[in-house]
């Protein structure tokens, strides 16, 4: 979110700011009505195919996105939040979605339309889920009917409105706080300002207030993770700042307790750092899913996110003075510099196909001002972001949509004002210089029609605790009490490990689905299905899964293989001839051109061919060995 710094710490911990209801009878009506076309038909729930996001029937559907913001909050955090001038850029949105107290809901949803969008990120704040105070008759002035609502019942209405206008919602999890986002303001973390329970708990709440409409069709879990006062948020390291795990844990509690149709996105780490010159410092974004991605319990429901902005960069907290160090902001780039750094910081995780990460990015901020932006910088550098996402037929959520002017003057990056007779200037009016660009972008050529099925490919990272991606195993005892369990996502199977690092790769690669349809499970945790004649790995113990059966998920002590999961196949779909042995303890052995991407970086790594499945892990017990696994039995599929 754009903002501004605010001193309010010493310097050098300083973080960027960036980016009871009236019965209807008596209600009277809204000042106006518009009746707008609604977006090309498309058929919810939402999913994905590799890189691209999909509609129930299988068709391309592209964000073409813009964020309606106000409901997560725009007081900036000191004085009285009624006044104007102590909320950003004098935007008071009263704790609702900006602008309803110019113009007719109906009025702004029909705008966002003309303006060619399909989508809305809707942004709320923890707080604002819990806020029993009624909004007042001047926040919603052009729209009396919700006098006297909750915010979140406001909200509810803006749901409604943008759904009932065929658009596409996302929930936006901004802020813990309502407030504006995004300084050291207690809103740094999902759990910055309560605990994660709570976040998850709330995340349950919305995804099940909104269940029963179909064209709600996201949860954008939090906004711009980043460093508080003291610490940094992680990818991975299993503590509570792990916004990998909060992440994961998070996205499958969604899909298995509340709403199975949502779409999950995961933005990457906005910040870690100090931002001074010689101290590390910068914005990681999407670059750690490289080396460790998600594994929702759900195959085809995760998304990235990004942010960018010309102001910030790469290591560029987008400050002036306090906080500003020497490195380069993205406007400063090159256009051939630009499109590698993107490439490395999002775009890589839907370039790159057939991997472990490989996902839709959706780029879901970026914006510049308007009318009175006269730098060349920034307008040069709006242009090739444009280019960019164009290049790169990316998703993407423009910020914001919803703004103020008077006299066609005020903040100016929206690409829709209200003033305060409810007069809109658009960004089609004439005189904005974003309007070609902007009609470029939503207009460009890009993907369409039917996206057929990808080849799903997904890492199991049981690191810290266990990974056990399966619905059908969560709901059955612990298959190894007191080891961490990892466990393929359901229809998926087995086909890597690695030698030390505990990490698993999985997929469904020439064969779809092999689970037979009510087919048992057994854990295997010693050498009964080692037929006489077929030892595979002589003087090693062998977990072998029985005739029939493959391997989907595995479980740890420590370092050292536990046990071996093994699940019933579809008759007919796996051989029993002898399979061959793929040794991995002294280097890497994944065959010529493996699939599936570096799983376990810095590990050596086993992995069985495309034609193939694991039927069995192998270890010793010998003197100097950690049990850790050491060699796969690949079967060939039938």
């Amino acid at each position: 979110m754009r903002g501004s710094w605010v001193p309010r710490i010493a310097s050098l911990l300083l973080l960027p700011a960036l980016s009871v209801p009236v019965p209807a009878a008596a209600r009277p009506p809204d000042r106006a009505d518009t009746t707008a076309v609604a977006p090309a038909d498309w058929t919810p729930p939402l999913s994905t195919r590799g890189r691209w996001i999909v509609d129930a029937n299988g068709d391309r559907f592209k964000l073409r996105s813009g964020n309606w913001h106000g409901a997560s909050g725009t007081w900036n955090g000191s004085g009285s939040a009624d006044d104007d001038a102590n909320h950003h850029a004098g935007e008071n949105a009263h704790r609702i979605p900006l602008g309803l107290d110019r113009a007719p809901m109906s009025e702004i949803v029909a705008s966002f339309l003309e303006i060619g969008i399909n989508s809305v990120r809707l942004p709320f704040s923890n707080e604002m889920i819990h806020d029993t105070r009624p909004v007042t008759a001047d926040a919603v002035t052009a729209n009396p009917r919700l006098e006297g609502r909750t915010p979140l019942e406001v909200y509810d209405a803006a749901v409604r409105a943008l759904t009932d206008a065929g658009l596409a919602v996302i929930l936006n999890n901004h802020t813990n706080t309502t407030r504006w986002c995004c300084g050291v303001d207690g809103n740094e973390r999902w759990n910055a300002s309560r605990s994660a329970e709570t976040w998850e708990n709330d995340w349950l709440f919305m995804a099940r207030r909104y269940r029963d409409n179909p064209r709600v069709v996201g949860a954008d879990l939090y906004n711009e993770v980043r460093r508080s006062v003291w610490d940094d948020p992680n990818w991975g390291l299993g503590d509570r700042h792990d916004w990998f795990a909060a992440s994961q844990r998070a996205g499958d509690r969604i899909l298995t307790e509340a709403d199975p149709d949502l779409l999950i996105i995961v933005e990457g780490i906005n910040w870690t750092g100090l931002p001074v010159d010689g101290l590390p410092h910068g914005r990681p974004t999407l670059e750690p899913v490289r080396d460790l991605s998600h594994t929702l319990v759900d195959s085809g429901k995760l998304v990235y996110s990004a942010h960018f902005y010309g102001y910030t960069g790469p290591r560029h907290t987008g400050a002036t003075g306090i906080g500003e160090t020497s490195d380069p902001r993205y406007q400063d780039l090159t256009p051939a510099e630009l499109t590698d750094v993107l490439a490395r910081q999002a775009f890589y995780v839907a370039d790159d196909a057939d991997r472990h990460y490989t996902a839709p990015v959706w780029i879901s901020e970026f914006g510049v001002g308007g009318r009175e932006e006269t730098g060349a910088a920034p307008r040069a550098w709006f242009e090739d972001f444009v280019d960019e996402l164009i290049r790169a037929d990316a998703d993407f959520a423009y910020w914001p949509l919803v703004g103020w002017h008077e006299n066609r003057r005020g903040n100016g990056w929206a690409l829709l004002h209200w003033d305060a007779a409810g007069r809109r200037m658009a960004v089609h009016d004439g005189d904005d210089w974003r309007s070609d660009a902007w009609r470029r972008l939503v207009e460009a050529p890009a993907r369409t029609g039917h996206v057929p099925p990808a080849t799903e490919w997904a890492m199991l990272s049981p690191d810290h605790a266990d990974f056990v991606a399966s619905r059908r195993m969560r709901a059955l005892p612990d298959l190894d009490p007191g080891a961490r369990k990892a466990v393929c996502p359901d229809g998926l199977r087995l086909a890597g490990l690695s030698h030390t690092g505990n990490r698993g790769l999985c997929t469904d690669v020439r064969a779809g689905v092999l689970d037979s349809p009510g087919g048992a499970h057994e854990v295997v945790k010693d050498e009964r299905h080692v037929a006489p004649g077929r030892d595979w790995a002589s003087g090693y113990t062998k977990l072998h899964c029985a005739d029939g059966y493959f391997l989907t998920g595995y479980s740890v002590r420590g370092a050292a293989v536990s046990a071996a999961l093994c699940r019933e196949a579809t008759p007919g779909t796996l051989t029993a001839p002898a399979g061959r042995t793929v040794w991995f303890d002294r280097g890497d052995n994944r065959g010529t051109s493996p699939k599936g991407g570096d799983f376990a970086r810095g590990h050596y790594k086993g992995q069985c061919a495309d034609d193939e499945y694991a039927a069995g892990i192998a270890w010793t017990g010998r003197l100097g060995s950690a049990r850790t696994p050491d060699a796969l039995y690949c079967r060939p599929l039938a």
